[in-house]
Order: structure tokens, then sequence, then C-alpha cells
């Protein structure tokens, strides 16, 4: 991993990102893209004005952008990263996609308000927006990471063939890390319900067609639960998990996913970092 592209927009939310991308950059070796998406829409609000006004008024707050991110990327936590500040048209999750294609980004940092779970974590934000239109991972982080490790990953999947490609990236993501990863199923009640045999078979045919092996069956864990979204939270909280995995249907968004409520006492353990990967 050698390019992380961080959304910013000089909230807390996303200086927490920030601190996150940073200690990341420092274990990868990596650089940092902050980018900061300045909608001209706030340019147009002032009525109608002539072309040269609203060059004139683009101008103004490209170079208050630029004036912003001088203070906000003055860490001390960014010593010694190269970290290049951007500041682009548009809305975030349509030009985000095409910043990290000219960079060649492994990796999107993202700072979320987020506070009641893992369903209304992205639902109807520009976090969801971005994380559905990616086409490389993308890291939510919730709260300040202080001395953040990454020693114990969650990967929650169905063992489904469909998310075979998402698993191994993971896997490639996490080495230089040495992180230690955990294979999460969890069991619900309805149609989509396994007994014990099918599970096992379920996952030696994925570990087998992914990586040609059963050593991971040692990692496999399970978990029954009325609804995904409480399963995965209690278990990673349980673990002491530093990152929580899942993977992601594109357009469809994650509200398929995670459905349900959880209690108020479980939302507030919830504030793990996310690590989403796309599967087509």
């Amino acid at each position: 991993m050698k390019t992380l592209i961080v959304p910013v927009d000089f909230s807390e939310y996303s200086e927490h990102a920030l601190h996150a991308a940073a200690i990341l950059a420092k274990k990868y070796d990596a650089k940092i893209i902050a980018v900061h998406m300045l909608e001209l829409s706030t340019v147009h609000a002032y009525g109608e004005a002539t072309r040269n006004d609203q060059m004139e008024k683009g101008l103004f707050y490209i170079k208050r952008a630029e004036q912003e991110f001088d203070k906000f990327l003055n860490r001390d936590y960014l010593n010694g990263i190269s970290i290049t500040p951007v500041i682009r048209h548009f809305k975030v999750f349509s030009e985000l996609g095409e910043v990290a294609e000219e960079n060649k980004a492994d990796l999107i940092v993202m700072g979320s308000k987020g506070s009641s779970g893992l369903n209304e974590f992205f639902v109807g934000s520009n976090t969801e927006k971005v994380v559905r239109y990616s086409e490389i991972p993308v890291l939510v982080i919730k709260s300040k990471p202080l001395e953040w490790n990454i020693n114990r990953v969650v990967f929650a999947t169905d063992f489904s063939e469909e998310t075979s490609d998402a698993f191994l990236k993971l896997t490639n993501l996490l080495k230089p890390l040495n992180a230690e990863l955990q294979l999460l199923n969890v069991n619900e009640p309805g149609d989509g319900f396994k007994d014990t045999d099918e599970m096992e078979k379920n996952v030696e045919s994925f570990l087998m067609s992914a990586e040609g092996s059963l050593n991971r069956l040692k990692d496999v864990y399970y978990i029954s639960s009325r609804c995904a979204e409480k399963g995965i939270l209690k278990y990673a909280n349980k673990v002491n998990a530093d990152m929580i995995a899942i993977v992601t249907h594109g357009r469809t968004g994650l509200a398929h996913f995670f459905e349900g409520s959880i209690s108020e006492d479980l939302a507030n353990h919830g504030n793990f970092p996310i690590l989403t990967l796309k599967i087509k």
C-alpha cells in the first residue's frame, strides 16, 4: 500500500481520519493525499452574478480552503509523512473516485459522525456514497484513533464465492501489519439459517477455493444472532478487535446487510474502525 486518500472537510471527524491515515502511512511507508471538495453551488447561492463574479468568488473559496489546509495539516503526527493537499469541485462521492484513479490510490480513509450502530453509520450520509462508489477499499473512522494498533481484525462474511476476491485483497492489505485475522460467520434466523454441518461445509469450500488450503479453519468463528449487525459488534467487542472488515455490494448500499436495531449499550461500543471492500 503506497497511497492513501483522506477526504477533508476540516471537521473533527476528518481530523480523526487524517490521524488514522498517518498511523497507517508510517506502517506502510505510504503517502497521503488530503482532498477537500469545494462545491461551487456555494458560490451560486448568492444569486445572479456575472461570469467574472463567479470566478472571483470561486477563487476566494479556493484561497480560503488553502488557508484552512495550512492550519489543518499542521499536526505533529504528520511529521515525516509525504502529504499533498488537493482541492476539487463537485460532490465528494463522484469526484473522489477520479482522484483515487489518477493517483493509483490503495485506500480511502474517511471520518464519520455516525453514533447509532452500523446501519445509521452509513445510510444517508456522504460516507455511504463514498463506500458505494469506491472501487478501492474504504476505511471509516468514527473516533480519535490515539495509539491505534491493528493487531486483530474481524472479517464478517457469509463465505459466499463472490466474497473471495475481497477476502484475498484483505489478507494482502494486512500482511505488512502481521495482524491476526478472524473470520466471522453470523448465523441468523430465517431463510439464511444454516445448521452446523452446512456452515462447516460452506467454510471449507470457501477456503479451498480462495487459498487452496484449510489452514485458516482455526481462525473461523461462528456466532448466532437475531441480526447480523448486533452479532458482529458483539463479537468484535468480545475479542477486543481493532478493526472490522465487511464486504459491500456497490450501489445496493449496506442497508440490506444490517437490519434491525441494537441496544444503546452495544451502540456505545460500536466505535470500531470499519474497512469496507467492494464486491461486484
